[in-house]
């Protein structure tokens, strides 16, 4: 199998981290790699934070509702959505930005940062580092801002633990491919049955590796999607000058 491919179907978030240093070369290359990610028209409404102090990492981890890898990485990349550059391009320009204010800019927004994501998570692995992806610094997203510095129309997305694997995860199942790929349009009858089949894949894998804690795939959704799990979201994307009323 094609080298790239074999790196991105091997997919698999570690946690387990040694104390060993990521060469910056290797920062580098994965940095790089985000950026040079495509971005809708090229407007490249993405930016990166590293974070490589220890005392920075363990309060993102605190940030994040206690995950203890991101302090033990010895690098955390914080994603950015980032108007606030195209909003200094567009005032150079004599114009006065808007679309940071509207839907399409928050969903455009999204995208890209995720883009440059798994660009830079396949270059982590693919330098034989591992990596996992933090959601959960959109848990308390001001605090987030005031640690990073960030000015007015940038937002926290996601953030990115890189470090050298100390204990390797087990790679997780995923949905059957008729939950994921539809040819010409989207069948819902499909959903069910393969919702079914992942929920007892699941329950297998977790019993393999010994977590008694894991549930079956939509039992745990249905205790996380039946609310807002991370409401401050809302009040400091708002803060920050995206209104989404346009």
């Amino acid at each position: 199998m094609n080298e790239a491919i074999s790196v991105l179907q091997a997919h698999k978030s570690e946690r387990s981290y040694t104390d060993e240093a990521v060469s910056d070369a290797d920062l580098a290359t994965i940095v790089e790699a985000g950026r040079r990610g495509p971005t809708s028209i090229n407007g490249q409404q993405v930016s990166v934070v590293v974070v490589r102090d220890a005392e920075r990492r363990a309060k993102i981890a605190e940030i994040a509702g206690g995950q203890p890898w991101i302090a033990k990485a010895p690098v955390f990349l914080a994603v950015l959505i980032d108007f606030h550059k195209t909003a200094v391009a567009l005032r150079m320009a004599g114009r006065e930005q808007v679309i940071h204010e509207s839907v399409e800019g928050t969903i455009v927004g999204s995208i890209d940062p995720g883009i440059a994501l798994g660009a830079m998570m396949t270059a982590a692995r693919a330098l034989g580092l591992g990596t996992v992806p933090i959601g959960g610094i959109r848990r308390d997203p001001d605090a987030m801002v005031a640690l990073l510095g960030l000015p007015p129309m940038t937002f926290p997305v996601v953030g990115m633990c890189v470090g050298h694997v100390a204990e390797p995860a087990e790679r997780k199942p995923r949905l059957p491919l008729p939950a994921f790929r539809f040819d010409e349009r989207y069948d819902e009858a499909a959903l069910e049955p393969a919702i079914a089949e992942y929920d007892v894949e699941l329950a297998e894998h977790w019993k393999k590796i010994g977590r008694a804690d894991g549930l079956p795939w939509s039992a745990n959704l249905a205790g996380i999607y039946d609310k807002v799990y991370f409401p401050h979201v809302k009040g400091c994307a708002a803060k920050q000058g995206f209104k989404n009323d346009k």
